[in-house]
Order: structure tokens, then C-alpha cells, then sequence
């Protein structure tokens, strides 16, 4: 039975441990997670935390809804048995009538047609580190190989764990121009980064010019064998030398050999879909639901 449970009534300690176990477990679906991130959550939970799916919500006019939160891709249900179209049915028919709006993406074994509920399709990209180093690079594409050695040439060194302020900084210029993240939203992810840097499950990565300016940086999340590419900024300086195409080759170099996925966390937009295919990075494709059960006069609003 599939039972709708309100957020003070969740056992963390087994919900963390289904999201553990899971088959197609997440970061971004643990509790701790979730609490940083999340305005608010509820969870659909199936049995004794068999499986699960985490219910981020907020109200607005009175008006539940369900949203995806930043810095947090993909979500829908976890469990550590084969997930069906049925499951996946019956769970998403199983979210309260009072959430009238939803736009969330679920997760890459959620994938499945479901008209009844709009599920389109979105595209992530992902790359094995399951290979010689040497072996990796032989699949790079002519263009980030160039770009690579541009940066070695020109000076350009890589830095670890540098303090996240920096990289706050580089990441805020980046995506002001292109998403409305609020500061409270950088603030809740500098505590999430401090936890997860506690379990051992964060590093970040930073190129500096020769003249010690930082032209790239990013945050990589481990959980699951994935390496979550996370935050990332590339200071306009940064773009002319490869800056950013010498961190991701930084990583790879570092981890090559290892049972790992790197995990680009997207992208639906061309330009950085080839950017990540270039490194050899193969599509990985999950659901997303866009459902408006708003009262009429409100629908068109959210069309």
C-alpha cells in the first residue's frame, strides 16, 4: 500500500537507507538533502520503505504545488526492486488531489509513457570512468583535446577544495543571466556542501590562470557511483583558453579506473549537450511532468 506521509511523520533513518539501497538512488533524494534544498517535502512511501518518492512542495495563493528545487535534477521514485509502469503509475496517481500544479523531473528509471500524466522526456549525460585513463582521452573529441592543451600551455593549473566562497562567486555571475536563483538558495547549498563534505561525499575543483585568476571552478557530489558535475562557472576569461575542458579533464584524469559514473546533470540545451558528448559522455534520458490542475481561472497562467 502506498500511503501519503506528511514530512514530521518521516523515519529518516529508513527513508536514507531505501535511497542507499536503491538501484537508481540519487544525492539529491536524501533527507538531508532534501532538508537543505526542499521549501518543504512529504513523501509517498510504498510498505515498509520499499520504495519511495519525495513530495517537494511549496503553496502559493493558497495553491499547493509541486516544483523540481535548484541544484537538485531529478528526483521520482527510488526502490531497490525492478521499477515498472505500473509502479510508476500507481505512485504518481497516489499524490494528493491537493497539489493542483506540478513541474518536476523524476529519475532515469522513471522513464516511461504515461499521457495521463504529460511525461516528456529530458536528456542527461553521462560518462563511464570505468577505463584507463589513457583510453578516456582516446574518445575526446579533437576540439577538447585542443582546448586542453591550450590551457596547459598557457599556464593554467588546477586547484582542489578551495574555499566554496570562491566558487560562489564565479557560479553567481554565470547564472544571474540565465536562472533565478536567490541568495537564500546559495546559502542552503553552502550548508548541504558542508554536510556532504563531513560524509566525504564533496571536492571541488578550480583552474587559475597564470596570473592566479580563477577562470573555472566547479563542485562534484558523490553518491551511488556517480560523480554529480554541480555548480559549475567559467569566468568569460576562461572560455578563450579551455579552462573548463581542462577541470572535467583534471576529474577524469583523477578518477579514471574507478567504478564511476561522472554525471553532467544534464543538458536539454544543444550547446552544452555537445560540450559534454565531446568528452565521450553517452545520453542518459529521464521523465519530467509539467500538470496543471489549476482552477480554470488560473490554468492559463501557468501554460
Amino acid at each position: 500500500m502506498i500511503e501519503y506521509v506528511p514530512y514530521q511523520k518521516i523515519n529518516k533513518q529508513k527513508w536514507d537507507d531505501c535511497i542507499t539501497r536503491s538501484a537508481n538512488g540519487l544525492v539529491y533524494a536524501y533527507s538531508f538533502y532534501l532538508d537543505e534544498l526542499a521549501d518543504n517535502w512529504d513523501a509517498l512511501i510504498l510498505n515498509d520503505y520499499e520504495t519511495v518518492m519525495p513530495l517537494t512542495w511549496g503553496k502559493k495563493y493558497n495553491i499547493y504545488y509541486l516544483y523540481q528545487p535548484f541544484f537538485c535534477a531529478s528526483l521520482g521514485i527510488f526502490s531497490n526492486k525492478k521499477i515498472t509502469r505500473d509502479l510508476l503509475e500507481n505512485f504518481l496517481q497516489s499524490v494528493p488531489a491537493k497539489f493542483k500544479y506540478w513541474d518536476i523531473s523524476l529519475n532515469h528509471s522513471n522513464n516511461f509513457l504515461l499521457p495521463e500524466f504529460g511525461l516528456y522526456e529530458r536528456m542527461n549525460y553521462v560518462l563511464d570512468l570505468n577505463k584507463s585513463y589513457e583510453e578516456l582521452y582516446t574518445n575526446f573529441n579533437t576540439n577538447i583535446k585542443r582546448n586542453i592543451k591550450k590551457a596547459e600551455s598557457l599556464g593554467c593549473t588546477v586547484e582542489k577544495n578551495i574555499p566554496l566562497t570562491e566558487i560562489l562567486v564565479l557560479s553567481r555571475e554565470i547564472l544571474q543571466a540565465v536562472s533565478p536563483i536567490e541568495e537564500e538558495d546559495y546559502n542552503d547549498f553552502s550548508e548541504l556542501y558542508k554536510i556532504l563534505q563531513g560524509k566525504g561525499m564533496a571536492t571541488n575543483y578550480a583552474i587559475y590562470s597564470s596570473q592566479k585568476e580563477l577562470l573555472a571552478s566547479c563542485v562534484f557530489f558523490f553518491s551511488h557511483k556517480r560523480a554529480y558535475y554541480i555548480l559549475a562557472g567559467n569566468h568569460p576569461n576562461g572560455k578563450t583558453v579551455g579552462a573548463s575542458h581542462h577541470l572535467i579533464n583534471a576529474f577524469i584524469k583523477d578518477h579514471a579506473g574507478k567504478e564511476l559514473l561522472l554525471d553532467f546533470e544534464g543538458s536539454d540545451i544543444r550547446n552544452l549537450a555537445f560540450f559534454y558528448s565531446s568528452f565521450g559522455a553517452a545520453e542518459e534520458k529521464y521523465g519530467a511532468i509539467k500538470l496543471n490542475r489549476l482552477p480554470k481561472l488560473l490554468r492559463w497562467m501557468k501554460n
